[in-house]
């Protein structure tokens, strides 16, 4: 087996990794779903590789502002951009010790930690008033038009026209206000799990500095800034789908295996990835390379090591 001495990767992966839609969103469910995605992590590290991780939080973040909004009559109503740090540190915890005891079983002696990281947004952006990213449960279309009905959210079909979730604004990242403190953790070889949940999006006010907005990023771009922040040579993107597929779930779908990034941007530009699951994996992707990445992976959770090895997956490269 290879031996990469000192490579740099992100590994990014979904909330749903660590709690399907699908399924009841318990602390011991999540942290089953994390012991579970971890053996490829493992196997980077043996390799020698330096890495950075980094995690969505849509089902939990929709929990999260569902039991404030249900507990609204009797205590203080935390807002969103509070709830997204609230996740990055639950999902970093979970992420932390699962990574910490699988280390100490496989004899891997590396620290990990998790940052709780900040990313600078456009408050004017129009994102923020166009709600496309998922966030919670699904719903049946019966149960998602009683609460646009009752209380008054914005909700979408998600995966069919029979499954809907919640959806809420989601602007853009312009970069990492922690930038400088990761890299320096990374090159020393510390696993770091930062922009969790793609960070908590804050603007810069002309008063008083940094301001949080309520809104939830998508954590694939901000994976994409930050592979280049702390030069990795790879960026990693694990969903629920082995390969990218162009006319998904059409007669003529075809399975992906390798594009150039001038491919992925002309395939983005027809439509061939919707904004709400493969859009922003590919956006990513495409974006990392074009900023100096050697190369870009998307692939299933349970892939990541023969992703590597260019055996499973999707890769984009220059």
């Amino acid at each position: 087996m290879p031996h990469f001495q000192s490579r740099s990767a992100v590994i990014a992966f979904g909330g749903n990794a660590i709690s399907p839609p699908d399924e009841l969103d318990t602390i011991p469910n999540q942290f089953r779903h994390a012991r579970h995605s971890l053996g490829g992590i493992v196997e980077l590290l043996k390799r020698g590789y330096n890495l950075a991780i980094t995690h969505g939080n849509g089902p939990q973040v929709g929990t999260a502002l569902r039991r404030v909004e249900l507990a609204g009559s009797e205590l203080p109503v935390v807002p969103l951009g509070v709830l997204v740090a609230d996740t990055q540190g639950s999902i970093g915890y979970v992420i932390e010790q699962s990574l910490q005891n699988r280390m100490v079983s496989e004899d891997v002696h590396r620290r990990v930690v998790t940052i709780i990281t900040q990313v600078l947004v456009d408050e004017n952006d129009p994102a923020l008033s166009n709600p496309t990213k998922y966030i919670g449960q699904i719903y049946t279309r019966q149960e998602a038009e009683r609460y646009i009905r009752e209380e008054g959210w914005v909700m979408k079909p998600f995966d069919g026209e029979e499954q809907w979730r919640r959806v809420v604004g989601s602007p853009r990242p312009l970069g990492i206000v922690n930038r400088k403190a990761v890299r320096q953790l990374v090159q020393e070889g510390v696993i770091i799990i930062a922009g969790g949940g793609g960070g908590i999006p804050v603007y810069r006010n002309t008063e008083s500095g940094l301001a949080g907005i309520d809104a939830v990023i998508d954590k694939d771009l901000v994976a994409a800034i930050l592979a280049h922040d702390i030069e990795a040579e790879e960026l990693i993107i694990l969903t629920n789908i082995d390969t990218v597929r162009l006319d998904y779930r059409k007669p003529t779908e075809k399975v992906i295996r390798r594009m150039r990034v001038r491919e992925a941007r002309e395939h983005l530009a027809q439509g061939q990835f919707p904004a709400g699951s493969m859009g922003p994996k590919v956006e990513a992707a495409a974006e990392f390379v074009e900023r100096g990445g050697e190369r870009a992976i998307i692939c299933a959770l349970d892939q990541l090591e023969t992703a590597i090895n260019t055996q499973a997956g999707t890769e984009i490269i220059p």
